[in-house]
This record gives structure tokens, sequence and C-alpha cells, in this order.
């Protein structure tokens, strides 16, 4: 069964650069919420183990706007490969996801 609703996830460097994605996301109804979260990220990167601090964002949208949501954010990215992944909502408040349903194009 194809889902709906998704909610992408991305990770920025910092704060005011993964605040800035989310109002566009918000701005431009390509997301009825944008949860932001600091985090600490363990990954590998050009052969090495990296440590550091991400600013992870919870975008909550429809399914057929992931290649939307996907082109914005790497247009205001600074990584070289921004994590981008996509989450199907298989189920969910049928309030909220009417609400989501409502504001999103």
């Amino acid at each position: 069964m194809e889902s709906k609703f998704s909610i992408t996830i991305t990770a920025f460097p910092d704060k005011t650069a993964a605040k800035a994605a989310a109002k566009l996301l918000v701005e431009q109804r390509l997301a009825a919420c944008v949860q932001i979260m600091t985090v600490e990220s363990i990954y590998a990167w050009d052969g090495k183990v990296c440590d550091g601090n991400e600013v992870l964002l919870f975008v909550k949208s429809k399914a057929s706007l992931f290649e939307e949501i996907s082109a914005l954010i790497k247009n205001n990215h600074s990584y070289n490969i921004p994590e981008i992944v996509q989450i199907p909502l298989t189920d969910g408040l049928p309030e909220y996801l009417k609400w989501i349903e409502g504001y999103v194009k």
C-alpha cells in the first residue's frame, strides 16, 4: 500500500540554516510542520569516523511532494551530499492527517 503522507528527515550543520530551511518549507506549503532537534551524529565520511553535532529536521507532508522538498533542501544546504530520506506514514490520527492535507499544496 502506498502511503499518502510522509516524514522527510534531513540534517543541517547548525540551527540557523535548519530554521531557515524549515521556514521555507512551511511558507512554500511543502510542509505543514517541521520539527527541529539538535542531535549528536557519528558517521563515516571520506574514510574516517566523524563525530559532531547536527540539527535534525522532521518534515511532515505528503509523500507526493518529496521531489520538491528534496530540491528545496538541496538548494539551501551546505553539505555536498545532505541526508534526505522519506519515511512513509502508514497511519495516523485522522484529524492530524487531514490538517496536513489541508495545508500543503
